[in-house]
């Protein structure tokens, strides 16, 4: 029976609020306590954020099929469920762009978007822009231009560097420095990292 002290109906809300908010932070926190709470009933409405759910995406030209949670990032799909681990975990707030991959074809910090949100989507990482043995141009410029150093935001770089003539950012070393800013380079490489990409636009190869 609902009492009819609106004061007490307000302390209800209340704590109704703080016990949802509890359970929120527990995911964020505490993965695993959050979800046992979620089993032993605390609120059965939680739960269904740890349901897996069916998704389909191509991946290097590709077809997968996979069931996963909806809190699963992209990146975490990649590299623990479909073993691709060329891309990079960095900062997994979406700061560094070790992480950049392409989705339809515009690039992505694959750590700020959920896998679910990805389904029926053509995805690209940095192993799928070889052509077998033949290097992409971007990572042979890469090479020739010794654009990295110890390696660990090639990735990301690469693949910001590709989207970045694609989308018309590469007219100037400039604009270059500006649409490719979203990539951290904790070596300083950015020099070398600019004629890379300078390259690559003055030689017309097709990307």
């Amino acid at each position: 029976m609902q009492s009819s002290d609106p004061n007490q109906n307000q302390g209800d809300s209340r704590r109704n609020f703080l016990k949802k908010s509890t359970i929120i932070a527990a995911v964020a926190l505490t993965p695993s306590a959050a979800v046992k709470a979620a089993e032993n009933g605390v609120d059965e409405r939680f739960a269904e954020l740890f349901e897996k759910i069916p998704l389909n995406l191509t991946v290097n030209n590709k077809a997968y099929t996979a069931s996963v949670e909806p809190r699963v990032t992209l990146l975490d799909l990649l590299r623990e469920e479909l073993h691709l681990t060329g891309t990079k975990k960095g900062c997994d707030h979406g700061q560094c762009g070790a992480c950049t991959v392409h989705v339809d074809g515009i690039r992505v910090n694959s750590c700020l978007s959920l896998a679910v949100t990805n389904e029926g989507k053509k995805i690209t990482t940095i192993e799928g822009l070889a052509e077998g043995d033949e290097l992409h141009p971007m990572q042979k410029a890469f090479i020739k231009h010794d654009g990295f150093q110890c390696g660990y935001c090639t990735p990301g770089q690469i693949m910001s560097a590709v989207a970045c003539i694609k989308e018309g950012h590469a007219n100037s070393r400039a604009e270059i420095r500006e649409y490719m800013s979203g990539n951290i380079c904790r070596c300083g490489a950015y020099p070398n990292i600019v004629d890379a990409i300078v390259e690559v636009k003055e030689g017309g190869a097709k990307l």
